[in-house]
């Protein structure tokens, strides 16, 4: 189970200043989720996102620090990693996870970790290099993204998903130079014994400057609830968000 955090705005700026003084409450949660952390940015005018990740807590993290205030950007995601159990804690278990221009992070967990590998291209597959649900749920969509288009390819396999394939959550953000999608489907009776009814829930704020997206657990006042069973659809030109159904 992770904790998700993605932004789009409209002047490069960094994570912590598009968040404010609550960012740091959001690295808290990196105690508990505390099996990695990792960063991808990808500028509208670059073709290929920048990825940087460790397999420790961000908290504790003096790297993560430097990520954080060293990277800016029109666009970014953050990933908070505690590890699905009997899943290795390692750096090609971290997210996030980046194919061409496509930089991916996953919340949640489908059972067994490698059901989706026959519904993969074949191309794809020797690309896969760790062990999580996550990166082969992530070449997934590319398979169906190549095929069908960004938004009806996202759409396509989380409904394949829900239909074949058991889960706790498939909730996941896929950033591009031009777009972002954020999908908003799990079930809300799988999460920790431990966690309050919301775990699971996606919130957002969007504004004039940006639109910002991330897990809850942590201080985050005006913000919406995306609905589940949705994903929102961001152009990031425009600075547009729309939520769409599944």
């Amino acid at each position: 189970m992770c904790r998700l955090m993605g932004y789009v705005s409209k002047e490069k700026s960094t994570f912590d200043s598009v968040v404010g003084a609550d960012f740091e409450e959001f690295v808290t949660l990196s105690s508990v989720h505390c099996d990695g952390w990792g960063v991808a940015t990808i500028n509208r005018d670059e073709l290929l996102p920048h990825v940087e990740r460790a397999a420790e807590a961000a908290v504790e993290s003096e790297t993560f620090d430097d990520v954080i205030h060293g990277n800016s950007s029109d666009g970014g995601l953050l990933h908070l990693r505690w590890a699905t159990k009997g899943l290795p804690v390692n750096e090609n278990n971290t997210h996030p996870f980046a194919y061409k221009d496509f930089s991916f992070i996953h919340n949640g967990a489908l059972f067994p970790p490698e059901a989706l590998e026959p519904s993969i291209r074949p191309d794809l597959l020797p690309l896969i290099k760790g062990d999580t649900d996550s990166e082969r749920y992530f070449y997934f969509l590319v398979t169906k993204i190549e095929e069908l288009g960004l938004v009806e390819g996202c759409k396509a396999a989380v409904n394949f998903i829900r239909a074949s394939v058991d889960y706790s959550s498939i909730n996941a953000m896929v950033m591009t130079e031009n777009s972002w999608v954020v999908i908003c489907e799990f079930h809300p009776d799988r999460a920790p014994d431990w966690a309050p009814d919301d775990y699971y829930e996606l919130k957002y704020k969007q504004s004039s400057e940006g639109v910002l997206v991330a897990s809850t657990g942590w201080n985050q006042p005006g913000w919406e609830i995306l609905p589940h069973h949705t994903m929102l659809v961001v152009d990031r030109s425009a600075l547009s968000a729309e939520v769409i159904a599944l």
